[in-house]
C-alpha cells in the first residue's frame, strides 16, 4: 500500500477510481519497473501479457514497416495508461524515451481484477475515448496540415503533456519551457517530414520570437498565442 499512498500520478492515472480498499488490493498485483532509455518494455505482436501505469518519463509507441523502418505512432506520458487489457496481441512496441518508471501489472490478473470493479472499467473506457479523440487529431494533422502547423501542434501537444500540475515548467513571465524527449529526427519521423524541415520550421519560429532554443533538446515557447495562430 505504501507505493500506493506516495504515488504522484495517483489522482490522474485509472486508479483515481478506486477507494482505499480497492487501491490494496490493485498494489498487491502490481510491481513497480524502472526502465532506462531505449529499454523496450512491450513488443510489436507478442502475447498481450502485461498493462502499466506511467509513473514518471516518457515512452514512445512504435511499429516497423515492411521495410524495415520504424514509424513512431505515439507517445505516452506519466499518468497515461499503455498495453492491451482483455487483448491476444499487442499492436505496437512500447519503448522508454527517457527514464521512465510504470506500474507493471500481469494482463489477466488485471482484467480479473477489472471485472470486479466497474469503477475501473469506466475509467479505462474513458482513457481509450480520449486517446481515440487524440488519434482522430492526429489524422488531422499529418493529412492536412501543413509543415508550419505540424510543428506548432506538435510543440503544444508537448506542452500540454509534459507540463506538471505545479507549473514547474512554467517560467515567471508566462513563458513555458520544455525538454524534448525525442530528437527532431523523431519529430520528424512522427509528423511524416523531413529532419531538414522541422529545423526550418524551429529557426523560422526562434527568428519570429515565439520560441527559444536554448539547447538541442530545450524549447520555450515565448509566446503561446503566436503557436496557436501557427498551429491553425
Amino acid at each position: 500500500m505504501a507505493s500506493c499512498e506516495t504515488c504522484v500520478v495517483r489522482n490522474r492515472a485509472i486508479c483515481a477510481a478506486l477507494d482505499a480498499q480497492e487501491i490494496g488490493a490493485l498494489n498487491a498485483i502490481g510491481r513497480t519497473r524502472t526502465l532506462t532509455p531505449g529499454e523496450a518494455l512491450i513488443w510489436e505482436g507478442d502475447d498481450s501479457v502485461l498493462v502499466a501505469n506511467v509513473i514518471d518519463g516518457v515512452l514512445k509507441l512504435s511499429t516497423g514497416t515492411e521495410d524495415g523502418r520504424e514509424q513512431i505512432v505515439g507517445m505516452v506520458f506519466a499518468s497515461d495508461f499503455i498495453g492491451r487489457p482483455f487483448g491476444a496481441t499487442t499492436g505496437h512496441g512500447v519503448t522508454a524515451l527517457t527514464e521512465a518508471t510504470v506500474c507493471v501489472f500481469n494482463r489477466r490478473d488485471f482484467d480479473a481484477f477489472a471485472r470486479e470493479h466497474p469503477a475501473l472499467e469506466h475509467k479505462l473506457l474513458q482513457r481509450t475515448l480520449t486517446e481515440l479523440d487524440r488519434t482522430r487529431r492526429w489524422m488531422l494533422l499529418l493529412g492536412r496540415k501543413s509543415a508550419s502547423e505540424k510543428v506548432a501542434s506538435f510543440l503544444l501537444e508537448m506542452a500540454e503533456r509534459t507540463a506538471s500540475p505545479g507549473c514547474e515548467h512554467h517560467e515567471p513571465a508566462g513563458e513555458i519551457r520544455l525538454d524534448l524527449p525525442v530528437s527532431r529526427q523523431q519529430i520528424a519521423d512522427v509528423l511524416g517530414l523531413t529532419i531538414e524541415t522541422v529545423s526550418r520550421q524551429f529557426t523560422r519560429l526562434k527568428g519570429e520570437g515565439v520560441i527559444d532554443l536554448p539547447s538541442r533538446r530545450e524549447v520555450v515557447i515565448r509566446n503561446r498565442h503566436a503557436l496557436v495562430a501557427e498551429a491553425g
